[in-house]
């Protein structure tokens, strides 16, 4: 069978591009679990953080499908969503678009460039639940603002909520940036665990300076990565919550894959946050691919001229990342 796929990336979370509007593939949920393990694969030819599966929506101008690199499928994805938005929005001819997730139907639009030359594109990330259920998490208490978990840290104190896929996210120092206790407890509550039964994403941030944070975060199915785009919004959200920073105003998300902005909004008890970032195509690659032995080969590929622009925006930030931690 031959697919062809897009590599882009969002904020260095890289993924591979599979469009089901324009090409007549038929793939089974096994299917699609099975796609992510073989082609998300480091050791393999392409290897990724996940698959886009972009799809035709009754609802909206296209739909994502987001497989992490372990088959699971996340319920969102904000660094993947900009990638979808392009993409869409180049196949349709739209500056603004909707698309549906898998518990929302989202606003992306094409933003001014982040960084001269830098594709851009604004998406939404909606709903935010601050109800322990929704990620879950199994505490006695509704919700969890700024507070200890005993079962992990004597010293973190955590804030739990869902946009919508789960995050777990602490205000730290530098000195808690540079040990083993963000993997340690990552590992723990993603493994078998009474608190997480279906796993959190867990993001350490920094405050850098007013309206510029720092932010790394453990993927639920994947680990580390360079950047997770739900992750830096609710880390955005938490730093307005604990008066760190101001809704309504651009925030600057530094992470280890390069630099996005987020906006928080709040109307009532209701918030919502708009992620601002890259949005880079790697290369196009046309693959044979047998699935009943979970093989395949590349059989072409084509570059496209955008990440050499990018590293200048990466090196940026490393260099802002290097001078306030």
């Amino acid at each position: 069978m031959q697919i062809d796929v897009i590599k882009g990336h969002g904020s260095g979370n890289d993924f591979l591009l599979i469009d089901e509007i324009s090409n007549i593939y038929s793939f089974s949920e096994e299917d699609r679990a099975n796609l992510a393990k073989v082609l998300c694969n480091r050791d393999s030819e392409l290897g990724a953080d996940g698959i886009l599966f972009i799809m035709n929506s009754n609802h909206a101008d296209g739909r994502m499908r987001v497989f992490n690199a372990d088959g699971s499928e996340a319920s969102m994805c904000g660094n993947g969503l900009r990638l979808v938005a392009r993409y869409i929005c180049e196949l349709k001819g739209l500056n603004e678009a909707v698309i549906e997730t898998m518990k929302a139907i989202l606003k992306v639009r094409k933003q001014e460039d982040i960084y001269p030359q830098v594709h851009t594109y604004q998406v939404e990330i909606s709903p935010v639940l601050f109800e322990l259920k929704a990620l879950p998490l199994n505490l006695n208490k509704p919700t969890l603002f700024n507070e200890r978990i005993k079962e992990l840290s004597e010293e973190l104190r955590f804030t739990a909520l869902a946009v919508p896929n789960p995050h777990l996210i602490s205000i730290v120092e530098t000195e808690l940036l540079e040990n083993n206790i963000q993997k340690e407890l990552s590992e723990k509550v993603n493994g078998p665990n009474d608190l997480f039964p279906d796993g959190v994403n867990v993001s350490f941030v920094k405050l850098l300076e007013k309206g510029s944070i720092y932010v790394r975060t453990f993927e639920r199915g994947v680990g580390f990565t360079n950047a997770c785009g739900t992750a830096m919004s609710a880390s955005s959200l938490v730093t307005c919550l604990t008066q760190s920073n101001d809704y309504e105003k651009v925030i600057n998300v530094y992470n280890n894959g390069g630099k996005v902005q987020c906006i928080v909004h709040k109307l009532d008890d209701t918030y919502t946050i708009d992620l601002i970032g890259n949005a880079t195509y790697l290369y196009r690659a046309s693959i044979q691919l047998n699935l009943s032995e979970a093989t395949y080969y590349v059989s072409s590929t084509s570059n496209f001229a955008e990440q050499e622009i990018y590293e200048k925006l990466q090196a940026d930030a490393q260099e802002m990342i290097k001078q306030t931690l």
